[in-house]
C-alpha cells in the first residue's frame, strides 16, 4: 500500500465518520421532544425533579445513568416496585430497607412531595432511552443471570429473581424486602398458571395488588421466575 493510498484510506474514512456522527447527533435532537414524551411535562414532573435535587437523591442513585452507584438506578423504578412501593420506600426507608446492609436515609419528606417525586420518576420511566442504563430486557440469560447459574448453583429463574429487583419488595428465607409477601411457600398457595399470570398482570388476580405488572420481564423470564416459585412449597 502506498503513501498515497493510505492517506485517501484515512482522510475518507475520518469525513464519513464524523459526517455520520453529526447525522446522528441531529437526528437525535430532532427526535428528543417525542422520545422524552415532552408534551407530559406537568407541573407536577417538574416539581419532583426539583425534590430530587432538593434531596441529593442523585448523591446515592442514578438516573438515565447519571448519578451515585451506592443504591439501585431509578430510570425505570416505578414500572418496578410500583407508585405504592415508591411511596413506602420513602416515607420508610427504615422498615423498606431493615435487612439491607445499605441504609436509605429518611428525608421526612412531605406528602405533596412525594407524589412529585411519582410523578416525576413516571415521566423518567416512559422515556424511550433505548434501554439505557441496560435493563436487561433480552430474551437470553443477562450476563447477571449467566453468571449467577453458573458459579452459584442457582435456577434461571432464581437468577431472574434475584437481578430483576424482586427482592427489593419480596423475601426469601428471611432476606429481602417488606413490602410485599415473603414467597418462601408461595408454590403451595398458587398453581403455577396463578403466578404465570399474577407476574403479568397482579391486578387481574387481586383487584386489591400493590404490585404492578412486570412489564419489563421477557415471556422466557417470567416463565422462568414462575416454574421457580411454582416449586417453592
Amino acid at each position: 500500500m502506498t503513501k498515497r493510498v493510505a492517506f485517501w484510506i484515512f482522510f475518507l474514512g475520518t469525513v464519513s465518520s464524523t459526517v455520520i456522527f453529526l447525522w446522528l447527533t441531529w437526528d437525535t435532537h430532532r427526535q428528543v421532544v417525542a422520545l422524552s414524551h415532552a408534551d407530559q411535562l406537568s407541573d407536577d414532573v417538574v416539581a419532583g425533579k426539583r425534590v430530587f435535587e432538593k434531596y441529593n437523591c442523585n448523591d446515592c442513585h442514578t438516573i438515565l445513568g447519571f448519578g451515585g452507584y451506592y443504591a439501585p438506578d431509578l430510570t425505570k423504578v416505578v414500572q418496578r416496585v410500583g407508585e405504592e412501593g415508591v411511596r413506602y420506600r420513602i416515607r420508610s426507608p427504615e422498615a423498606a430497607f431493615a435487612k439491607s446492609v445499605r441504609k436509605m436515609p429518611n428525608v421526612h419528606a412531605t406528602e405533596s412531595e412525594i407524589d412529585s417525586l411519582v410523578a416525576f420518576f413516571r415521566w423518567v420511566g416512559n422515556i424511550e432511552n433505548g434501554d439505557w442504563p441496560p435493563q436487561d430486557s433480552g430474551q437470553g440469560l443477562s450476563r447477571g443471570e449467566a453468571r449467577m447459574v453458573a458459579t452459584q448453583g442457582v435456577s434461571p429463574g432464581a437468577a431472574v429473581f434475584k437481578t430483576k429487583g424482586c427482592m427489593n419488595c419480596h423475601s426469601l428465607q428471611g432476606a429481602g424486602g417488606t413490602f410485599g409477601p415473603a414467597l418462601d411457600a408461595v408454590g403451595g398457595r398458587k398453581s403455577l398458571d396463578e403466578i404465570r399470570q399474577y407476574i403479568r398482570d397482579p391486578k387481574s388476580v387481586n383487584p386489591q395488588a400493590l404490585m404492578p405488572p412486570q412489564s419489563g420481564l421477557s415471556d422466557r423470564e417470567i416463565e422462568d421466575v414462575a416454574r421457580f416459585l411454582s416449586g417453592l412449597k
